[in-house]
């Protein structure tokens, strides 16, 4: 009986396009959006507390968040090109040249 239930939910979110892929792609999306913020703030942290112990201010918290902004982008650009080698890429049209109409005439 639940598996019976279970198979109808599946085949409507197919029919519907709300399938498991949808899904994945907001999880990517909210992780890699996750991890941009959490280096930025961690690096501020860090920064922060360098200050603190240092007696530098501002000096320890700026360079530290801009560290931690490159970090965010590297993280960034790491997990797009690891989904993006994940991912086949998508087909590509017939190319339409000038030899072919030729050819077509003939």
């Amino acid at each position: 009986m639940a598996s019976a239930q279970r198979g109808r939910i599946i085949e409507a979110n197919r029919a519907s396009g709300n399938g498991p892929d949808d899904r994945t792609s907001l999880a990517r999306g909210m992780r890699i959006g996750t991890e941009f913020v959490a280096a930025i703030v961690i690096g501020g942290i860090l920064g922060y507390l360098i200050d603190l112990g240092l007696n530098t201010s501002p000096w320890g918290l700026l360079i530290m968040f801009m560290l931690g902004f490159a970090a965010g982008i590297l993280n960034v650009t790491r997990s797009v090109a690891e989904m993006n080698a994940a991912s086949p890429p998508p087909p590509m049209p017939p190319r339409h040249d000038a030899e072919d109409d030729k050819r077509n005439e003939q």
